[in-house]
């Protein structure tokens, strides 16, 4: 992406206010440039351009604020799906799910090595119907999700997948976060 092209996304596209000042009141510019007003190196890029290090949308944040989520999770699944929705219900755009420590090691509820933390510091998701339950009236198109799960991330994946295919909701349009440390 060059200087044209960033200019004529921003131009395009929907911001929040037209001014942004700084807590002192001065202006702050659209792009921040080198005092020389030469292009900026490379690495660094435009905004909404590769290598994306001022972020993907080419308003920064002035189009579209940070989606905020409360990391939760504890019990059931029912207790769980609750929760969310009493934080989607007073304003929160996304969710971040909290899964307890034996989802984490991949080990199911009714291992012998989970006895005692079972929903102890997050929710347990055993199986696809599990995750379903979890986001039964959530719609999965309209809500950001993360999920940090690290060694089991694939499957609980792929049962966050099957849970937005069962409410309709096509892979494309499903958004959010997958993390995973160990990698």
């Amino acid at each position: 992406m060059n200087r044209a092209e960033w200019e004529r996304e921003y131009a395009e596209a929907a911001k929040r206010r037209d001014h942004w000042v700084t807590l002192s009141f001065e202006d702050l510019p659209a792009l921040g440039l080198p005092e020389d007003g030469a292009e900026p190196p490379e690495r660094v890029g435009y905004p909404g351009g590769f290598p994306y290090t001022r972020g993907i949308h080419s308003t920064g944040y002035r189009g579209k604020p940070w989606t905020i989520r409360q990391f939760a999770g504890f019990a059931g699944v029912a207790e769980t799906n609750a929760r969310f929705r009493h934080l989607l219900a007073e304003g929160q755009h996304g969710l971040s799910v909290a899964f307890d420590m034996p989802t984490l090691m991949g080990l199911d509820s009714d291992s012998p090595l989970a006895l005692g933390e079972v929903g102890h510091c997050g929710v347990a998701i055993d199986t696809a119907d599990d995750m379903a339950d979890l986001f039964d009236g959530i719609p999965l198109g309209e809500v950001s999700v993360s999920m940090t799960i690290n060694g089991p991330a694939q499957v609980l994946f792929a049962f966050f997948l099957v849970a937005a295919e069962e409410q309709g909701v096509p892979w494309a349009r499903v958004r959010g976060t997958l993390q995973i440390d160990i990698l």
